[in-house]
């Protein structure tokens, strides 16, 4: 048996997921009361993840802010305990756009090779604007933790990528 089918075998059978859109205009719906906010991506990361098998631990909308993000995250991690964090949102190059500023110090390792593959995926979907992504990925506390944009297009394009390597990734990240 090769290495990558070794990891594999070993993989655990269940993986707990987070998902987290960073959006300050649906948060701020939110804290206007309004009770049915639209989160087509987060709903899109859920949907994809329970029908890959993964236990869905928390969904929450919050703020682009950099704390609010870490939090968040860092409690999914520790509280909820999550195997997997991923995230919608925050990923562009607007000054609001601070989901990778909150996360990338937090990173012990970072996955190079999925902000890479994600955006040539994209070029080949959506051309030139692809280049514009800053999607990201790492490991903290040894759980995943993906930063992807806030369209449903890139994020079905993303987890196309992502959810059929979780338990693996899982695994190699808890070594």
């Amino acid at each position: 048996m090769k290495p990558h089918e070794q990891h594999r075998h070993a993989a655990p059978k269940e993986v707990k997921v987070a998902v987290v859109t960073v959006s300050t205009s649906k948060y701020r719906e939110t804290q206007e009361g309004k009770t049915q906010v639209s989160d087509l991506s987060g709903d899109t990361i859920r949907r994809l993840a329970e029908q890959a098998g993964y236990t869905i631990v928390s969904q929450e909308l919050i703020d682009d802010d950099v704390g609010m993000i870490r939090l968040t995250v860092l409690k999914n991690i520790y509280e909820a305990g999550a195997d997997a964090v991923i995230l919608t949102g925050g990923t562009g190059i607007t000054g609001r756009d601070v989901t990778i500023e909150a996360l990338r110090p937090l990173f012990e390792k970072e996955l190079d090779g999925f902000g890479d593959v994600f955006r040539n995926l994209s070029y080949q979907q959506v051309g030139a604007p692809a280049h514009l992504s800053r999607a990201a990925a790492g490991v903290i506390n040894h759980r995943l933790v993906y930063c992807l944009p806030g369209s449903p297009n890139a994020v079905e394009t993303a987890l196309k990528m992502i959810l059929p390597e979780i338990p693996h990734a899982v695994h190699m990240a808890k070594s």
